[in-house]
């Protein structure tokens, strides 16, 4: 009656084997490290600069635990595990040194950090640690307001010099181009004139609505975004400001930062591990810029040492090399409306671009006047320039036009990223900024997990004392819920925070609530006088109903928690329903596996160590 098939027990052993291996990495602490990140668009760190970096410690027979490659968000980190702080500094002297040539405008950040001491086996099986929060952590949290308004407004003027030029091309007279916050007006003083307007720009411009109303002897054509495109608009101006922040974050060698959206317009910056306030608001509100140049058509670039031509500015392009470019401006990077990664008529990468209507006719008069010419993109951060490419003009264009030579379509898709995320796509202001100190981070993780084995120890003396064996087995049940809920949130690599720690706990009362509604019903049935192992059977298929609902119901509470929650309650609503989920495997089907192990190997039994069954006295 109470016995599992073989492969109930196989599928509990998995669990287990499974949760211990992913929860073993949150108990090896942490090791000092060196994190080496690109200081510069230009230049990339990959798999080659992994190689260089190894050959740099070899040849000075300095040894690491560990190195590891990471790539996310377009932008490589290489992070190197040492033994003690002391190789850790010299390693960091010693990168700074030979990964450098000059000191004083360095191409790597080679940065101190800490990573996990998890053992590569487990690492390799992706057994990560849990990371945690600013509040255990410590570091800076900044809420970020992107203001739409001018995010619509650079559209609208972009749109605006377009209109004028088709007009003008297809000679359709009009009085005036009115921009307003979210629409664009134009005059007409025919009706003719708005009809074939409106008749072009329908086509041209699918972004915007266009209807013809009169205005006192003239009329009035007016475009309104369509609800579809202002919301692209908007999602476009707050991806763009996550993929240039995620940029300029990188230079401060953050472990684990937090760069997402909260809402339609807000953004929230976590950056744990960093006390200094004011490089951090320095860096994530800098201002870049892109500018277009004609290159020196004898020598577009030179080694670094060689003097460039008289009358040319120079600017790195890579480690070694300089472009040499003319000092006059084609377009900065605010004419540029659009830059994606594509392939030209030979299929090789290639990155297309699109002007606004001015630069474009700048464009077009200058390529037409330099043929076959080199030209290059170049940013400047920090006032200092950085060589993004340079091609050779191969026709005469205007407002859109390729940039070919990319080697791979990473390469490609690379420089499309930084033409877009040069700069911020919409100003953004901080409405909201926190520091917490790492002596506060340590204090709440103590205080937290203190809590925590607290909580456990006094419901396993409890549930020991009332229930005996049957209680035993709800600690079990209980100590593997805690194992599988840590192994869930290190497989999902949840951020761990302080509201995330009271959800643990509160998963445990939730845990031991499903067992200790199971235990009652079986000591009702033993009341009733039914058989010892009837009374587990029944004992267990009666709880299961009630266990559901209350667990369902309050996982729904905890998914609107999810759904609409932000920032502490998401990080509590995480753990919460996760918890749940473990518990009602751990409380009905693992407890269970126990109480079928002990008792269904035994036919007859004849009495439960379930504690003291109250009977009703006979009269």
């Amino acid at each position: 009656m109470n016995r599992y098939p073989l492969w109930k027990y196989v599928v509990i052993l998995v669990a287990l084997l499974i949760g211990t291996l992913y929860s073993l990495p949150n108990f090896y602490g942490e090791a000092p490290a060196v994190q080496v990140s690109s200081a510069k668009p230009t230049i990339k760190v990959d798999l080659a600069t992994q190689a260089r970096v190894e050959k740099i410690l070899a040849d000075q027979s300095m040894s690491s635990t560990g190195i590891f490659f990471e790539n996310t968000g377009h932008v490589g980190s290489i992070k190197i595990r040492f033994n003690n702080t002391d190789t850790q500094l010299r390693a960091r002297d010693l990168l700074q040194q030979k990964l450098n040539v000059d000191q004083n405008d360095p191409n790597y950040t080679v940065a101190l950090n800490l990573l996990s001491n998890t053992p590569g086996w487990l690492s390799s099986i992706n057994a990560l640690p849990m990371p945690l929060g600013l509040d255990l952590r410590g570091g800076v949290y900044f809420l970020l307001q992107v203001d739409m308004k001018g995010a619509l407004q650079k559209k609208i003027t972009s749109l605006a010099g377009d209109i004028r030029s088709q007009l003008r091309d297809k000679s359709i007279r009009h009085q005036g181009i009115d921009r307003n916050v979210d629409s664009i007006t134009i005059q007409f003083g025919s009706t003719e004139d708005a009809e074939a307007a409106r008749f072009l720009l329908t086509s041209s411009q699918p972004q915007l609505i266009w209807t013809i109303t009169p205005a006192g002897g003239s009329y009035k054509l007016q475009g309104e975004f369509k609800p579809t495109a202002l919301k692209e608009i908007q999602d476009n101006a707050v991806k763009q400001n996550i993929i240039t922040l995620n940029k300029r974050v990188n230079e401060l060698a953050v472990k684990e930062p937090v760069i997402q959206q909260q809402g339609a317009e807000r953004i929230v910056v976590q950056l744990p591990g960093v006390q200094d306030t004011a490089r951090a608001k320095d860096i994530i509100g800098r201002t870049a810029t892109l500018e277009s140049r004609l290159a020196d058509p004898l020598m577009s670039t030179i080694n670094v040492g060689e003097i460039p031509p008289p009358g040319m500015d120079t600017f790195r392009f890579g480690e070694n090399r300089l472009g040499v470019f003319k000092k006059s401006v084609i377009f900065s990077g605010e004419s540029i409306t659009d830059a994606s990664a594509g392939f030209d008529q030979n299929q090789r990468p290639a990155v297309n671009i699109t002007l606004d209507a001015s630069s474009g006719r700048t464009m077009q008069e200058v390529t037409r006047e330099n043929m076959g010419k080199p030209m290059g993109m170049i940013l400047f951060e920090k006032g200092k320039g950085e060589v993004l490419t340079i091609a050779t003009i191969q026709g005469e264009f205007g407002s859109k036009f390729q940039i070919t030579g990319q080697p791979t379509t990473e390469s490609a898709n690379d420089l499309a990223l930084l033409l877009r995320a040069g700069s911020l796509a919409a100003p953004m202001e901080i409405i909201e900024e926190r520091t917490i100190g790492p002596s506060l981070g340590a204090e709440n993780i103590e205080k937290g997990f203190k809590s925590l084995l607290i909580g456990f120890t006094a419901i396993a003396i409890f549930m020991i004392m009332y229930y005996l064996l049957f209680g035993t087995f709800s600690v079990v049940a209980l100590a593997v819920n805690l194992l599988l809920l840590i192994s869930v949130l290190s497989m999902l690599q949840a951020t761990l925070t302080l509201p995330g720690i009271a959800a643990m706990a509160l998963a445990l009362g939730m845990a031991i609530d499903s067992n200790v509604l199971i235990n009652e019903r079986i000591r009702e049935e033993l009341r009733n006088g039914a058989a010892p192992q009837t009374a587990i059977a029944v004992g267990f298929d009666k709880a299961w109903a009630t266990i559901l609902d209350s667990n369902v119901t309050t996982l729904i509470a905890g998914l609107a928690l999810l759904a609409f929650g932000s920032g502490p309650i998401k990080g509590f609503a995480v753990v919460h329903c996760l918890g749940i989920l473990t518990s009602m495997f751990s409380a009905v089907f693992f407890s269970r596996g126990l109480v079928n192990l002990w008792y269904g190997r035994h036919k007859k039994i004849h009495k439960l160590a379930i504690g003291q069954v109250w009977r009703p006295q006979e009269k």
